[in-house]
């Protein structure tokens, strides 16, 4: 679902509380909202094996091939990651484990890419997004790995014999991993924390070296997520709060 407004985020939370029966503040967790393609890793035994676009939400299209030339998604994990954990320190890795995330392109490096095409006379792409998709659905694998292609993860789908508490503990372990998170994701105490986090990042959206369009607010704590379910593929503990058009 999405919000537009300061008000839209307030209604949501007071929607999650009433669903819950509970009155007390709700933990969240603020993400922005990369303008990419949403895509799908499975990993078995800690090696990547399948990589789709997320389709529909139960059927995608296999894009293994043109995943694995992405510097940024490891082919094998764990991988040191930028916290410096030694990977014998983890926890060992699910047998299978399926990670969600957006593939994308940097601002600077599409206009790189732009300029390159034009110089070989190829017509420059849109934007960053249709880049990406673009990229990413190449018949040619070979095409692909000369694209500056990204990425971001920011959920696990499922994990065999894994247990999280909460998306944080989600997202540390992707981190410790070696699979990219993004840097502006933060925890907010309340919902006026989330409305602030969403007037700060709006503030400095043209600065970011990607595109966003948006945030993405999440209850932190797995089980109310659980408690509140989805309706029509629509969960209804997170809410996309959407900025301006560009």
């Amino acid at each position: 679902a999405n919000a537009f407004s300061a008000e839209e985020i307030r209604e949501f939370d007071r929607r999650c509380r009433r669903l819950l029966g509970d009155e007390a503040a709700i933990r969240y967790v603020v993400e922005p909202k990369l303008d990419g393609l949403a895509v799908n890793l499975l990993y078995d035994r800690g090696a990547l094996i399948v990589g789709s676009t997320r389709g529909d939400g139960a059927v995608g299209e296999d894009v293994t091939l043109n995943l694995r030339t992405i510097p940024a998604i490891p082919l094998v994990i764990p991988r040191r990651g930028d916290t410096g954990t030694h990977p014998a320190d983890l926890p060992p890795v699910p047998a299978r484990m399926e990670v969600r995330g957006e593939v994308c392109i940097e601002r600077e490096a599409f206009r790189v890419l732009n300029r390159r095409r034009e110089e070989e006379g190829e017509p420059p792409f849109a934007n960053p997004r249709n880049a990406a998709a673009g990229s990413l659905r190449q018949l040619d694998s070979r095409i692909t790995a000369k694209r500056p292609l990204t990425m971001f993860c920011y959920a696990i789908g499922f994990a065999e014999g894994a247990q999280f508490r909460t998306q944080t503990e989600v997202l540390r372990m992707l981190d410790a991993w070696g699979l990219p998170i993004n840097r502006l994701i933060r925890p907010a105490a309340d919902v006026e924390e989330c409305i602030r986090s969403y007037d700060e990042v709006r503030t400095i959206r043209d600065t970011l070296p990607y595109e966003i369009d948006g945030i993405v607010i999440k209850i932190d704590e797995i089980a109310l997520q659980e408690r509140l379910g989805s309706v029509a593929r629509s969960p209804r503990w997170a809410i996309a709060c959407k900025f301006a058009a560009d």
